[in-house]
């Protein structure tokens, strides 16, 4: 079975149908990866290469060991020691890469549309692994995966996103996300950092963290992005931490089986304290363990896997 766009570019784009096929196959990919031998001959003969403009660990980890799990061969583009360095264009380096006979690329960029662009212009298959503050599909799909795993369905929920909206391509995917499912979204966080259009996604603003998370079922707790503070959003961590850091008092207002989500890399004691973090709600650490099934299940559907 494949998927029945060439790319994945984002979750909005997504229909429910094809969201609920990927996560259903990332089902079995997650028994591969808690086998003693975590190899599949599935995609033997294909090849996967990772381009990464931006720093990652997480997302460019998981989708070289899930292209491995499955037996494609993976090459991580090192772009800080690549031609780019020597002022080779974005269009050049991708048809190079395509090329040497690559069959799919995990792009990610700073510039919002990267992904869209370098899509139009190669024959490979590619998926966005985050661009700019648009944004990151593959995160919000396993973020889907994580909470429809421990509540059996994604129907319904009231779920809170915390922090920096204004800039974050995870909070936009999972909002694309989540009200297909007739999801009640909330996001809260200071007023520089909520757009002020966003709303017009289907979702209600608060800026008081208390109100925000007072009987939802999921908290998705975004990493503040401490490199965009120099334009001066917020007065200082520590003011930000007062107001909008998750506590276990805050938890205690959510559902009693509230699950805490956060993308990573966690800032502890800024967003999130570690009472939270290490937590009986916190899916945090299974998050990582199911955005390599995630991959796996993206990598199988749209090359047509055995």
């Amino acid at each position: 079975m494949e998927l029945a766009k060439k790319d994945l570019l984002g979750i909005k784009e997504l229909s429910k149908e094809e969201i609920d096929l990927i996560l259903d196959t990332a089902i079995p990919m997650k028994d591969v990866t808690t086998r003693d031998i975590k190899k599949v001959p599935t995609l033997r003969g294909k090849a996967l290469a990772t381009v990464f403009y931006e720093n990652s660990t997480r997302t460019r980890t998981s989708f070289e060991i899930a292209g491995k799990y499955l037996s494609a061969d993976v090459v991580n583009l090192n772009v800080p020691t690549s031609s780019v360095q020597k002022g080779e264009s974005l269009r050049d380096t991708i048809k190079n890469i395509e090329m040497m006979g690559f069959d799919v690329v995990a792009f990610r960029h700073s510039m919002s549309g990267s992904a869209h662009y370098v899509a139009k212009n190669t024959d490979m298959k590619v998926i966005n692994a985050g661009d700019g503050a648009n944004e990151h599909p593959t995160q919000a799909l396993l973020d889907l995966y994580s909470i429809r795993e421990k509540k059996g369905s994604l129907e319904n929920l009231k779920v809170t996103i915390v922090g920096d909206i204004l800039h974050s391509r995870v909070a936009r995917s999972n909002i694309y996300g989540l009200t297909k499912y007739g999801c009640e979204i909330r996001v809260v966080g200071p007023a520089t950092l909520i757009p002020p259009e966003v709303e017009r996604l289907g979702v209600k603003s608060y800026y008081s963290l208390s109100e925000a998370v007072r009987d939802v079922d999921v908290i998705n707790i975004l990493r503040i992005q401490k490199e965009r503070q120099n334009v001066g959003l917020f007065p200082s961590l520590d003011e930000y931490s007062d107001l909008y850091m998750i506590s276990p008092e805050h938890v205690k207002l959510a559902k009693d089986d509230v699950l805490i989500l956060h993308p990573g890399p966690m800032n502890r004691g800024v967003e999130i304290s570690s009472e939270v973090a290490d937590g009986i709600n916190s899916l945090i650490v299974e998050q990582v363990q199911n955005g390599v099934a995630i991959r796996m299940a993206l990598l199988f559907l749209m090359l047509g896997g055995i």
